[in-house]
């Protein structure tokens, strides 16, 4: 295995080895979002033909230029890319090209498409996952740890041929470049407008009150966390935030009765905690957050045939003709249509339900091309 690569000089030569090597290159990082705010890439493990296994800490080296050239035009092979492209983005590191060995695998409908699990159904190895859910922010790096993190990498090259190969047997190799183009060009997820609302077991939480509370605590846990680049959940846990929504403690004390905070983060931050609640209870009616979370989008579909029996019934009949599409074309139904266009196109359709309009509504809501010539026709059918 080749050793980790920590100094700018060393980055030069592998830059160099990688450059002279041939054909697409396999890549795969390391990340600590258990243990870290910052999705930052702490690992990052290369292979191409040619040029073997380079391993990277990208965290002591100030200047990454001769791995940005080195990887700039050649195909990159990502086990679910979208997990790793916006680490790799932050370094510059950007794609010219993509093959997904996870969506080549969903598209080609397997039914586990983990790297370990298509590995082995694919090439025969068995790969050990016992490190992923580890540290990677920690220094050094354990020798067992770049092993296994190699490991990633060393047969990514021979899975790509194999994917693509039963991409051509099954005559999905256009839908998958039409794929691999939507995942690289995708860009960062739009932040939510209340993330706060997304602490788990807020559903025990009951008015505008305590729900402001939650919002104040959450809020002051995200900046601390932010500031110490550690998880949310190492500084505070979700427990403790909907704890003191409900208790509304006024001092330490009554802080510290409460199980969630008597851990390290709780107690030595108390003040902090204290003075969120406190300023909680200075908001006006207008300032408090609404017990309704605002919607985008349709409803959640449970309702619908209260709300509108009508979208209800849409709803029903364009899922009937997803399925149908994706059992015959052995495609998963999420992969063939993202579900959120479909319920977003009978709750809203337009105004004529024709093939042209169903197929523009389509495409304006983001689906590929693939998608919209095997769903449009069927779907304006269902629709009408």
């Amino acid at each position: 295995m080749t050793s980790l690569i920590q100094t700018s000089a060393d980055l030069a030569q592998a830059a160099e080895r990688l450059e002279s090597g041939s054909g697409p290159i396999a890549i795969d990082t390391e990340r600590a979002s258990g243990f870290r705010y910052s999705g930052r890439a702490y690992l990052i493990q290369l292979r191409r033909a040619g040029t073997g296994t380079v391993l990277v800490d990208p965290i002591p080296i100030e200047n990454l230029e001769p791995l940005q050239a080195a990887l700039r035009g050649p195909e990159w092979i990502l086990h679910a890319a979208s997990q790793d492209l916006p680490c790799l983005a932050e370094l510059e590191l950007h794609p010219t090209r993509l093959f997904d060995t996870e969506l080549a695998a969903r598209l080609c409908d397997f039914e586990k498409v983990g790297l370990a699990s298509i590995t082995e159904q694919l090439l025969g190895y068995r790969l050990e996952k016992q490190h992923s859910a580890a540290d990677w922010s920690s220094r050094p790096l354990p020798h067992d740890w770049l092993v296994y993190a190699a490991l990633d990498v060393e047969l990514l090259l021979e899975l790509r041929g194999k994917l693509a190969a039963e991409l051509a047997k099954q005559g999905k190799t256009a839908w998958a470049e039409a794929e691999f183009e939507h995942v690289r060009t995708a860009g960062p997820p739009k932040p939510r407008k209340e993330p706060w609302r997304r602490t788990s077991g807020i559903h025990k939480v009951r008015g505008a009150k305590a729900l402001g509370r939650v919002r104040a605590v959450w809020e002051a846990r995200d900046n601390l966390a932010r500031k110490l680049d550690r998880a949310p959940g190492k500084v505070l846990p979700d427990a403790a935030i909907v704890e003191a929504a409900t208790n509304d403690p006024t001092d330490f004390a009554e802080l510290m009765s409460l199980p969630g905070f008597r851990r390290r983060g709780g107690r030595t931050n108390a003040r902090l905690w204290l003075s969120a609640l406190a300023e909680s209870r200075t908001l006006a009616g207008d300032e408090l957050p609404s017990t309704t979370p605002s919607q985008e989008g349709p409803p959640a579909t449970h309702r619908w045939a209260d709300r509108d029996p009508d979208a209800a019934e849409r709803l029903a009949a364009a899922r009937a003709v997803v399925s149908e599409v994706a059992e015959k074309h052995r495609l998963p139904a999420e992969n063939l249509i993202t579900p959120a266009i479909v319920r977003a196109l009978a709750w809203d359709p337009p105004k004529k339900i024709s093939e042209r309009h169903i197929r523009d509504t389509l495409l304006a809501a983001g689906a590929r091309t693939w998608q919209v010539e095997l769903l449009s026709d069927g779907l304006a059918e269902a629709l009408s």
